[in-house]
This record gives C-alpha cells, sequence and structure tokens, in this order.
C-alpha cells in the first residue's frame, strides 16, 4: 500500500521512542502534561508499519538502496 521509506535502525528507534513516551503515561498519569505522552503512538506505528508520511511529502529515504 505505501512504499517503505525508513530504514532498520530508523525504524527500531522510532518504536523504542514511541513505547517509551506512551510507557510515560503509565508511570506518571497524572502529570500535567500527560496527553502529550500519547503522541508516542505516531513513532510507534510509523515504526512498526515502516513507512513516514512525512517522509513521503519532502521525498526522504533512509533505507538502503539495494544494488
Amino acid at each position: 500500500m505505501f512504499k517503505k521509506n525508513e530504514g532498520t535502525i530508523d525504524r527500531v528507534l522510532r518504536v523504542i521512542v514511541g513505547a517509551a513516551l506512551i510507557a510515560g503515561y503509565f508511570y506518571n498519569p497524572d502529570g500535567a502534561y500527560s496527553w502529550a505522552y500519547w503522541l508516542g503512538l505516531i513513532p510507534l506505528i510509523t515504526g512498526l508499519v515502516g513507512t513516514c508520511p512525512l517522509y513521503s511529502l519532502i521525498g526522504v529515504s533512509t533505507c538502503k538502496v539495494k544494488s
């Protein structure tokens, strides 16, 4: 459906950051910015899927070129 435009390191970092942000909500759910932890869904989903809509818009790809 969508062209993959994230490399392996990019995907792994996105999943780690996204999961950490979501876990932060469960660590401190009553904090002043508790809603901001749910923004971790964005890097988590894009990391799992392997495509980033923003990368597509600006023409960036971190995938290795197959020779």
